[in-house]
């Protein structure tokens, strides 16, 4: 039972944001979020963390290339796996400076919008988003961009209880 538990807790089930099971798992999951939905971790308000997965999901929607970052284009090969593997990602992690988002947001725009990209990501299909290299951490296919972007909300929903 105790093993069980451990490896539990380092290992997660992966699911990939192409997944109408995962798409609508997610939508759930975000819509049981109110304006007073308190943190488990980190500094980010609900509404903060809302806008700050809006920017996430602007990447593999974009039509233009974002530039590459100096220092993922010498490290990012490292930590790129961990987008996308089954190991839960660590809390409090650092993040790109154009994804903090430090002033008050509010709830019900950033949920909303936030859904719409969601929805554009899934409606899209693999193969159809992730036009260009991520900025940190450089091509992504298509697996690798639903997988990674349904870990990033369920961190984030994680976070806020969800």
């Amino acid at each position: 039972s105790r093993i069980i538990t451990h490896l539990t807790f380092f290992c997660m089930e992966v699911k990939n944001l192409f997944d109408t099971t995962a798409f609508n798992e997610i939508s759930e999951r975000i819509n049981k979020l109110t304006p007073d939905t308190e943190r488990n971790w980190g500094k980010m308000s609900v509404s903060q963390m809302l806008a700050h997965c809006k920017e996430a999901f602007k990447v593999p929607l974009s039509d233009k290339p974002m530039p590459r970052m100096f220092i993922g284009r010498l490290l990012g090969w490292m930590a790129k796996s961990k987008l996308y593997n089954d190991k839960p990602w660590g809390k409090n992690l650092p993040t790109s400076p154009n994804f903090l988002i430090k002033d008050e947001r509010n709830f019900e725009e950033e949920k909303k919008q936030l859904l719409e990209l969601i929805n554009s990501f899934y409606s899209k299909g693999a193969g159809n988003v992730g036009k260009y290299p991520h900025p940190f951490f450089g091509q992504l296919n298509s697996n690798q961009w639903g997988i990674s972007m349904w870990k990033h909300l369920d961190h984030h929903l994680k976070q806020f209880g969800v």
